[in-house]
C-alpha cells in the first residue's frame, strides 16, 4: 500500500509540474532593465518553465547561451549602440551643471524630445526587421508560446504580442516617457506628481501649476513618439484599426516594480500587481579582497558608491571634488569608478570596475550608499535599510530619490551643485552623523518585508495565472475600451447640460407667453 501510494504521490507531481511549466517568450530590454529582468527569468527557469528570449545579434547583455533560457537572436542591430547611451548621459550631465531650471526644463520638453524619438525609431526598425522575417516569426509561431513577458519601455513586444495572439504580461515601471499607472490607472495630477516634476504628493498651488505643465509636456511627447514610429508599425503588420496606444494599456497583467512603502498612496486596476523589491535577497559573502577591505574599516564602518549601468566615469573635477572628499573622511569607501583616477584620490578609497552591490548593501559595515537613484539601487538599499546620498543624473533618477528624501531615508544633491562649496562632503557627513537617515530607512524596510507574500512569489505567480487561464481578461477593467470623451463622461455632460438649457428656454419662453396672454385684455380695456 505505501509502495502504491508513494507512487501514486510522484505520479500526481510529475503530472502537476508538466501542466504547470509553460512556454515563455520574452522580449527584454537593455541596460537596468534586463538586470531586473534576468532575475525573474532565472526565478522562472526554477519553477521549470522554458524561456526564450528574442535579441538583437549585437544586444549589450544578453548573452547568446545560458543555461536558464534560449534565444532567438535576429541578426539585426538593435537600432542603436551602448554607446548612443553613453554619449546621452554624458550630454545630459554637462547640460544639468550648467542649466538653469527655466533652461532645464525647455531641454526636457523640447531637446529630449529628438533624442527620445531617435532612441525609438532605432528601436523600431529592430521591430520592422523582426516582423519581415518570414522564416524567423513562422518559428516563433510554430513554437506555440503561452504568453509574451515585456518590459513596455521599448514598443516591441507590445507589438509581437498582437502579432502573434499571445496573452501579454509587463515587468514594469515606466512607459515610453511616463510613469506605468497613468495610463492604466484614474491618477488625479493634483496629488500625484508626474515624472521628472520633482515634487512629492503634498503639493502648493504652483507647485500643481507645474504638475500640469509636466503632465501636458509628457503626454504630447508620448504621443508624438507613438505616432511617429510605433503607429507605423501598427499599420504596415497589424492593420489600420489597431491604435498603438491602445494596445499599450491592454496587457493581462501589469507587473508593477514598485509598492506603497517606496511610492506614494494612489488610485491603481485589479490587472496592477506589486512587486517592488523583488530582486532583492539576503546579502551572500563578498569575495575574500572585499570582505578584507570592509573588515580594516573597524568602527568607522563603510561607504559604497555607483552610478549605475552606464555612468562608469564623471568630468574630471567633479570626480576629483568627490574623491577629495572621501579623502576627508574616516570610513572606507569602495566607488565603482571606471574614469581615470582621480588625483585627489584617498588611501581609504577603493576603486572597482564592479562590485556585488545586493551583498554589499546587507553588510553590517556598510553605512550609506551613495547613488544615482536608479530603481534597482534604491529599492536594494531600502530593502537592507541603508540610507542614501543622492545624485541624479537622468531618467526616472530623481523621482526615486525624492520619495526616499521625503520619507527622511535620503540626502539628494543636484548634478549642478555636487563639487560646488563642499556641497558632497556636507551631505555625506549629515547621512553619516545623524541617525533620523538610518532609523528611518530602517523603519521603511521594516515595512517592505512585512507582507504575507514575497515580493518575486506575488510575481511568478500571476505569469503562471495568466498562461493557466490563458489571459486575464476578467481583470481589465471597462475603461480601456472607451473612448475619452466617454471616460470623462464628457458626452454625457453635454447632454445633460444641453437638456437642462433645453428646460430653462422652454420655462422661459412659457413665461414669457403667459405673461403676454395675461397683459392683453387689459391693454384692450383702457
Amino acid at each position: 500500500k505505501m509502495w502504491c501510494f508513494s507512487n501514486i504521490c510522484y505520479f500526481s507531481l510529475e503530472i502537476q509540474l508538466q501542466t504547470q511549466s509553460g512556454n515563455i517568450l520574452v522580449f527584454p530590454m537593455e541596460g537596468s532593465h534586463w538586470i531586473n529582468m534576468d532575475i525573474l527569468l532565472q526565478a522562472l527557469h526554477s519553477r521549470g518553465h522554458n524561456v526564450t528570449i528574442v535579441r538583437s545579434s549585437q544586444s549589450w547583455y544578453i548573452k547568446d547561451n545560458s543555461t536558464y533560457y534560449s534565444t532567438y537572436t535576429v541578426p539585426i542591430e538593435i537600432g542603436f549602440e551602448r554607446e548612443f547611451i553613453s554619449r546621452t548621459i554624458s550630454e545630459i550631465i554637462d547640460f544639468q551643471r550648467g542649466a538653469l531650471p527655466l533652461t532645464s526644463f525647455f531641454h526636457l520638453a523640447v531637446g529630449m524630445l529628438g533624442t527620445l524619438t531617435e532612441a525609438h525609431r532605432g528601436l523600431g526598425e529592430f521591430a520592422s526587421g523582426m516582423l519581415d522575417d518570414k522564416k524567423f516569426m513562422r518559428m516563433l509561431n510554430d513554437t506555440k508560446f503561452d504568453l509574451v513577458l515585456t518590459d513596455p519601455c521599448w514598443g516591441g513586444g507590445i507589438i509581437l504580442a498582437k502579432y502573434l495572439n499571445l496573452p501579454l504580461v509587463y515587468n514594469v515601471r515606466w512607459l515610453i516617457p511616463e510613469e506605468a499607472h497613468l495610463s492604466i490607472a484614474p491618477s488625479p495630477i493634483s496629488y500625484i506628481p508626474n515624472m521628472r516634476s520633482g515634487l512629492t504628493n503634498q503639493m502648493t498651488f504652483f507647485q500643481r501649476v507645474k504638475n500640469m505643465i509636466y503632465y501636458v509636456v509628457s503626454q504630447t511627447q508620448k504621443h508624438l513618439v507613438a505616432k511617429k514610429v510605433y503607429q507605423k508599425i501598427c499599420d504596415k503588420y497589424l492593420g489600420p484599426n489597431n491604435d498603438f496606444n491602445q494596445l499599450l494599456i491592454d496587457a493581462d497583467i501589469w507587473l508593477m516594480r514598485a509598492d506603497f512603502v517606496f511610492d506614494y498612496p494612489r488610485p491603481t486596476m485589479p490587472n496592477v500587481v506589486y512587486m517592488g523589491g523583488f530582486q532583492c535577497k539576503p546579502a551572500k559573502p563578498l569575495p575574500q579582497h572585499l570582505e578584507e577591505f570592509v573588515q580594516s574599516s573597524g568602527e568607522h564602518r563603510v561607504i559604497i558608491m555607483s552610478l549605475g549601468t552606464f555612468v562608469s566615469e564623471l568630468p574630471a573635477d567633479m570626480a576629483n571634488e568627490i574623491a577629495a572628499a572621501f579623502a576627508k573622511l574616516p570610513q572606507k569607501v569602495i566607488w565603482r569608478y571606471k574614469g581615470s583616477r582621480p588625483d585627489t584620490l584617498g588611501n581609504n578609497t577603493l576603486l572597482v570596475d564592479w562590485m556585488p552591490q545586493n551583498d554589499l548593501l546587507g553588510h553590517p559595515k556598510v553605512k550609506v550608499f551613495v547613488a544615482h537613484g536608479g530603481t534597482n539601487g534604491v529599492q536594494e538599499a531600502l530593502y537592507h535599510g541603508v540610507p542614501v546620498v543622492g545624485l541624479p543624473v537622468a531618467f526616472d533618477q530623481y523621482d526615486n530619490l525624492i520619495r526616499l528624501e521625503d520619507r527622511g531615508a535620503a540626502k539628494m544633491l543636484t548634478l549642478s551643485t555636487v563639487d560646488k562649496d563642499n556641497n558632497f562632503l556636507t551631505a555625506i557627513q549629515e547621512v553619516l552623523n545623524e541617525p533620523s537617515y538610518r532609523m528611518n530607512m530602517q523603519r521603511l524596510s521594516r515595512l517592505h518585508r512585512d507582507q504575507p507574500i514575497t515580493p518575486m512569489d506575488n510575481a511568478l505567480f500571476w505569469i503562471e495565472f495568466v498562461m493557466r487561464h490563458k489571459g486575464a481578461a476578467h481583470l481589465k477593467p471597462a475603461s480601456l475600451r472607451m473612448s475619452w470623451y466617454s471616460y470623462h463622461s464628457v458626452d454625457v455632460a453635454l447632454f445633460l447640460g444641453g437638456a437642462v438649457l433645453l428646460m430653462l428656454l422652454f420655462t422661459f419662453f412659457l413665461i414669457r407667453c403667459l405673461c403676454n396672454a395675461m397683459c392683453k385684455p387689459k391693454v384692450k380695456c383702457e
